[in-house]
């Protein structure tokens, strides 16, 4: 195993959950359906934990939490060019405008927030100490139900929102709500029977 990589991966992650925070604080203002804000708030605090996992993870694993890479710069790069699309969108923009705009940016942030659990996940696999199996075992089931929810839930809630805008049959909140959508699986089910929760 690339050890160099391995450290790489995550001080990535431990900037993309801080840079998820960011996201969601931002997310939070520009939320006009109050159920999604509910939600994000929710997802924010729960992000907070997770970049706590990670920060305790790396410390365990002999990795200064804080250390600077180059991938971990351009990492916070992304976070703030999402919150400042956001902004952008709550400045120039319609409230409903702004509100899409910041569900699109939720979902890119939990997209690399997603891969790099999974990430996570095949390096606990692959590592043959058992000290740090269990300890990236441990880190992974203390978030892995929550980063699936934030994806699938948000994916499902931009689908909706998308929808709406267009003047299109929509429904809020999202099946994947309502169905409590917590793997690719279940995703891929509730878009295939979408149409059985349109009004």
């Amino acid at each position: 195993m690339n050890e160099i990589q391995v450290r790489e991966l995550l001080l990535q992650a431990v900037e993309t959950e801080r840079a998820g925070v960011e996201v969601y604080e931002t997310a939070i203002e520009c939320a006009q359906n109050e159920l999604l804000r509910a939600e994000w708030v929710e997802y924010r605090d729960q992000t907070k934990r997770h970049e706590e996992v990670l920060r305790d993870l790396c410390e365990t694993l002999g990795i200064d939490p804080e250390s600077e890479t180059a991938g971990r710069a351009v990492v916070r790069l992304l976070g703030n060019g999402l919150v400042a699309a956001m902004r952008k969108a709550a400045d120039q923009g319609s409230p409903e405008v702004a509100q899409l705009v910041a569900a699109e940016c939720v979902v890119l942030a939990e997209t690399k927030d997603h891969l790099n659990w999974e990430l996570i996940e095949e390096i606990e696999r692959e590592t043959t100490d058992e000290t740090r199996r269990a300890a990236l075992r441990a880190a992974f089931d203390a978030v892995e139900e929550d980063e699936d929810r934030h994806l699938y839930h948000t994916e499902g809630w931009t689908r909706e929102l998308w929808l709406e805008s267009l003047g299109l049959p929509c429904v809020i909140p999202p099946p994947e709500e309502t169905d409590d959508v917590t793997t690719a699986i279940e995703a891929a089910r509730v878009r295939q029977q979408r149409d059985d929760h349109v009004a």
